[in-house]
Formats: C-alpha cells, structure tokens, sequence
C-alpha cells in the first residue's frame, strides 16, 4: 500500500485544538473535532461520551456540519483535551467516515509527525457501504 500524504491544514487543527481548550470539560467532552466543508467553513464539534457509547467528535462533526447546510467535507481532525494533540479516528469513526465522504482527508500523527491522509488509507481494503446501493438513475 502507498500512502499519499498531503499538505496538513493547520487552520483546521487549531480550530480543533480552540474548541478542546475552551469547550471540553468534564468526562461528557474530551475530544474536539473540526471539518472542512466543501465550501470552505470550518464546522466544529465535541464529542458526546456516554456509557452506552456516545458519539465520537468526528461523528457529532457530520451532523452538525448537515444542520448548517454543508454535506461536503473536504478535510477532518480530531484533537484531545488537556493538550493531547491530534487523535487519530477510532475503527467506528473510520468507517462511518469512509461511508460518507470516500474521499474525505484526515489529519493523524503526532508532533512534528502530523501528516494528511486519505481516509481510505486508514481502513483499506474495507468494505464500503455506499458501494450496494443503486445508482439514482437505476431506480
């Protein structure tokens, strides 16, 4: 497999890392996440943890971003609370990513090793959901 990284989007990281600084408290919100939609807005969001499993920032992030009107993303990242840095998706985010936007860019890695990534090549060889529906004009 070959990775293809690209340019890492530090307004976005910084977006995500002002909402882990100011909005995160408590267990309830850890993480922070931030997306770019297609039309360039920077959506935001925190995570909703709850023992029957909550949803992660990325997911909470989707939604939001669809109650403003953007159902494009271009480029996601998340970022802990209590300056953690950038977090990679967990297994679940990833496919539920994957779902929705195939061509979607994650922002991973650590420090100076903060790289943009696919979000396929986070999840290869998966299965893609969106891949057993009909197209439109088929139904």
């Amino acid at each position: 497999m070959t990775t293809q990284t690209h340019l890492v989007d530090h307004e976005l990281v910084e977006a995500a890392a002002h909402v882990a600084r100011t909005r995160c408290r408590g267990d309830n919100h850890t993480m922070a996440a931030a997306a770019r939609a297609g039309d360039g807005r920077i959506i935001t969001a925190v995570n909703a943890y709850h023992f029957t499993g909550g949803p992660c920032a990325e997911l909470v992030v989707i939604g939001t971003a669809a109650a403003q009107g953007a159902y494009e993303l271009d480029t996601i990242v998340a970022v802990g609370d209590r300056e953690r840095g950038v977090v990679a998706p967990c297994g679940r985010c990833r496919q539920v990513l994957l779902d929705y936007f195939p061509a979607l860019r994650v922002i991973v890695g650590e420090g100076e090793r903060i790289r943009t990534v696919h979000i396929s090549e986070l999840l290869p060889e998966t299965y893609v959901w969106a891949d057993h529906q009909l197209e439109a004009d088929q139904r």
